[in-house]
């Protein structure tokens, strides 16, 4: 006969030892939780296009001295080689190859950012490599990428975020390299910077839906009563509401670019009879930034009816003139207001020409700090339209004052006055063809001194004799 007393369970003899297992599993969950939060926080991951999937491709398929002399497909081999080095053995041979980072950062650092951003894509899938060889041979790219962090796309912020994060892991020295080149403050700074256009845009946003643009509008005609002030702060908020594309587009539609116009065609005609008000030009700053900012999304079909075909040209080429040499930044402002309107608008190209003002702006093309070039620009949009307006143009003295900007050391200037010659010279096709800073030069040289002077005097006598 079986006897169960021997059996039996004694719950006071392993009270003790169930309270212990239970402790043990706990601390055991607690250091499994806390490893998988550090895996998590040290793993490295990989970013991949919309556009893009994983895929195999051979290192063969790419040639190293492809990417350094083939400037024309330079991207597509970019393009490629970040799906080369997806590959661990293939990490490792570029990062072998002679100069291959120093090329990686040359294309880093360069002007086109589609190659741009092709080689951070390369950089981040190096940076995802399980080799710990690989990890510091980007560390010369390190200083341009916490640079990118402060930049305007969020795509490459993230990439260049992305790649530093896989780089970290890696090594103490890295780190501390990192740290030194000062990894912390760029962190704060991006994190900062992304915050406020996140709550900028959804501020911009709830302003737009409501009913304070209408408001901001009815207050900006400035009122005897309170004088300019209220008028000045209505028209920077318009300001920066009109700084997003949504902006610009609703209030377009609620007339703000017609009564913006308005008032600065009001200003310039009091600046004009010799009103010198104190604080005028801080009410002409905001509404010239609000008139450029709403031109960009203006449809060309409605220009007219939005700024009418004289009284906001003649104004600004009148608000230019007065400022250029108070204020300068104001009068480049009113220049690129101008380039704004002319870009697209046959109409008031031509009444630039029919009004007599293009001998005003010819002779700002002297003025440094940007205005020359914003003039110069304004000039290159009346010449591209018609070839009626290259005839008034050239009959207008347009041709010495051109020659003059090929001689100045401003590259932009050279550059943008060969741009004019070559419209208004279509017979000269290879003057503007050049491959560098010196060769520009001799180019102009050579167009100054055996066509334009030439080409000048023709005009001219042609011009008397008419």
């Amino acid at each position: 006969m079986w006897r169960l007393n021997k059996a039996r369970y004694k719950p006071h003899r392993h009270g003790g030892s169930l309270e212990e297992l239970r402790s043990k599993r706990r601390e055991q969950e607690k250091a499994l939780r806390q490893a998988r939060r550090e895996r998590q926080l040290v793993s490295k991951r990989l970013l991949l296009s919309e556009d893009e999937e994983l895929g195999e491709a051979d290192m063969d398929t790419i040639l190293f001295h492809k990417l350094q002399h083939s400037k024309p497909e330079r991207e597509a081999h970019l393009k490629t080689l970040s799906k080369v080095l997806r590959d661990a053995s293939a990490q490792l041979i570029f990062i072998k190859q002679e100069n291959a980072m120093h090329l990686l950062v040359s294309l880093l650092t360069g002007s086109n950012a589609q190659c741009r951003l092709h080689a951070v894509r390369c950089l981040h899938e190096l940076s995802h490599s399980p080799h710990a060889t690989v990890a510091p041979a980007c560390l010369p790219a390190t200083p341009y990428l916490l640079t990118y962090l402060s930049g305007q796309s969020t795509k490459f912020t993230e990439l260049c975020l992305y790649t530093l994060g896989n780089l970290c892991p890696d090594n103490d020295v890295l780190k501390e390299k990192l740290l030194a080149q000062g990894i912390i403050p760029a962190l704060a700074n991006c994190i900062e910077v992304t915050e406020y256009d996140s709550l900028r845009g959804h501020i911009n946003m709830m302003v737009l839906a409501s009913s304070l643009p209408s408001h901001l509008l009815s207050v900006l005609t400035p009122d005897p009563q309170f004088g300019l002030a209220p008028a000045i702060e209505c028209a920077w908020c318009l300001h920066y509401l009109a700084c997003s594309t949504d902006g610009n587009r609703q209030l377009l539609a609620q007339g703000a670019l017609v009564q913006c116009s308005s008032l600065l065609v009001s200003l310039g005609g009091a600046i004009v009879e010799g009103n010198k008000d104190e604080g005028i030009e801080l009410l002409v700053c905001p509404l010239l930034r609000c008139v450029g900012n709403l031109l960009s999304l203006c449809p060309v079909e409605k220009l007219t009816t939005q700024v009418g075909d004289v009284q906001l040209v003649v104004a600004l080429c009148a608000l230019l003139q007065a400022y250029v040499h108070t204020q300068p930044a104001l009068a480049r402002e009113c220049a690129w207001v101008l380039n704004n309107l002319t870009a697209h608008s046959s109409a008031l190209c031509s009444t630039l020409l029919t009004h007599n003002l293009i001998p005003g702006l010819i002779q700002l093309l002297s003025f440094s700090k940007g205005i020359n070039t914003m003039i110069l620009r304004v000039l290159a949009n009346i010449a591209h339209k018609k070839q009626e307006f290259c005839v008034q143009l050239v009959q207008l003295g347009i041709m010495s004052a051109l020659c003059a900007t090929l001689k100045m050391a401003n590259q932009e200037m050279v550059t943008l006055g060969l741009e004019v010659l070559f419209m208004l010279l279509w017979c000269f096709p290879t003057a503007i063809q050049y491959n560098s800073d010196g060769e520009m030069r001799r180019r102009a040289a050579y167009l100054l001194d055996h066509h334009l002077l030439s080409c000048s005097s023709e005009c001219t006598v042609g011009t008397l004799s008419d």
